[in-house]
């Protein structure tokens, strides 16, 4: 076992009572934040997950992108991702083509019906994030925020490239 990952329990620097609050508020945030950006997508046949495939694809060239790296860009698994995209293909909002140049590579790309969707829904979720997260902080506040999860965004991700 590596005991860098899991120290010993007489190694263990245990939470302040400040850094508990912090962390199980963050954990609160998130949480509930993500279930009430989720009820707001409800209305439109979309989850969380569909509407960041469709931001991803509508923010790509040609609006598509390999699954490999739209599973890596949404943090889900080859798998996970895949039946997300056959949901969304039912739906009519993605379709997979081949790669012409990897004969075992799949692209996702957003379909004509998924970027009308995505240009009709964006505005409703924009207001969603505002009313509920950005509107409730000072510029101050956002900017404070910022610097501070940057840092651990940037530790994470060096630690994911590393799985």
């Amino acid at each position: 076992m590596d005991t860098e990952a899991a120290p010993a329990a007489q190694e263990t620097r245990w939470l302040s009572e400040a850094e508990q609050r912090a962390w199980r508020t963050h954990l609160e945030v998130t949480k509930l934040l993500t279930h009430q950006l989720e009820r707001d997508l409800q209305p439109f046949g979309l989850t969380m997950n569909d509407y960041e495939i469709l931001v991803n694809l509508s923010e790509s060239d040609e609006r598509r992108m390999r699954m490999s790296d739209l599973a890596a860009a949404t943090l889900q698994s080859k798998s996970r991702l895949s039946h997300q995209i056959t949901r969304m293909e039912r739906a009519g909002l993605v379709r997979r083509e081949n790669c012409d140049s990897d004969k075992r590579g799949l692209f996702a790309v957003l379909t004509d019906e998924g970027w009308e969707t995505m240009r009709d829904v964006a505005p409703h979720h924009v207001a969603s994030v505002r009313r509920h997260f950005v509107d409730l902080l000072s510029p101050e506040d956002l900017k404070a925020l910022l610097h501070a999860l940057g840092p651990v965004a940037a530790h994470l991700h060096e630690e994911r490239g590393r799985g």
